[in-house]
């Protein structure tokens, strides 16, 4: 497994990282995003779609679960599973069409479905630290399986 740390001190820093990763992302790459509430993670997604060149609005899909973008230059699926009460609500939607396609996917809360998500799925963490200042992130990126290595994935 291959882990990357970054610290961001402002929504800015967190924002442009994202922007960082969407720029680098690939077809049929999976994110997960992990962390509390009010961390970051809606921030850093608005970061990764601007990185792949959405210019419309980016909210978080917690009532529909998924929303998509088609404007970029890869299509953006962007889940908060937040609101599942049963991983099988997911094969509702039909998640394998999007986890398994040529887009990005982007799944806050994805430890609630952990059993389905693809085992070379991207993990990223984000962390606060008070101590450091109310804006800072400690930002945790895990590849592993087929992703591990290719740092210019991370």
């Amino acid at each position: 497994m291959e882990r990357k740390i970054y610290e961001t001190y402002a929504p800015e820093e967190t924002f442009s990282l994202g922007v960082q990763m969407g720029q680098k992302a690939k077809p049929g790459q999976v994110y997960t995003l992990v962390g509390d509430l009010g961390v970051g993670k809606t921030v850093f997604t608005q970061g990764v779609a601007k990185g792949l060149g959405i210019k419309e609005p980016v909210s978080s899909p917690t009532f529909t679960i998924v929303q998509e973008y088609h404007e970029g230059r890869l299509p953006f699926y962007h889940f908060d599973v937040y609101r599942i009460g049963d991983v099988e609500e997911m094969d509702e939607i039909g998640y394998e069409d999007y986890f398994y396609a040529d887009g990005v996917c982007m799944i806050e809360w994805a430890d609630l479905i952990r059993e389905i998500l693809p085992s070379e799925a991207i993990r990223i963490t984000l962390e606060k630290d008070l101590e450091k200042g109310c804006d800072y992130r400690r930002i945790t990126v895990e590849a592993s399986g087929s992703e591990a290595g290719k740092d210019e994935k991370l």
